[in-house]
C-alpha cells in the first residue's frame, strides 16, 4: 500500500507509455461512444478523463482520494498500457 507523499516509481519509457496509453484511451473511449478528443484538448484532460473512464469501467484500481494527482494518474495509465501491449513491444524493452 503506498503511504502518502511516496512517490510511485518511474516506469522505463514511462513517457511514452503514457502518450501510448492516452491513443488507446481516446480511441477506447470513441468506441464507447462516451467521448470524442479534439486536437485543443489539453493531454492533462485526456489523462484525467482517461483513468476515470477506465476506473468507472473497473479496468484499473483507482487511487486513494488523496494520492489523485496528474502525475500519478499518468503513471496508473502507463501501468495500465504496459499490460495491454504484447511482452516484445519495444516500449516494454
Amino acid at each position: 500500500m503506498l503511504t502518502s507523499g511516496m512517490p510511485m516509481k518511474k516506469l522505463k519509457n514511462e513517457a511514452q507509455l503514457v502518450k501510448q496509453a492516452i491513443i488507446v484511451g481516446g480511441n477506447y473511449a470513441e468506441k464507447r461512444g462516451v467521448a470524442e478528443f479534439e486536437g485543443t484538448d489539453s493531454a492533462s484532460d485526456k489523462v484525467e478523463y482517461i483513468y476515470r473512464l477506465l476506473v468507472h469501467d473497473k479496468l484499473i484500481q483507482p487511487l486513494a482520494k488523496d494520492q489523485i494527482s496528474e502525475p500519478n494518474m499518468k503513471h496508473k495509465l502507463a501501468i495500465w498500457i504496459s499490460r495491454q501491449l504484447p511482452e516484445d513491444h519495444p516500449l516494454l524493452q
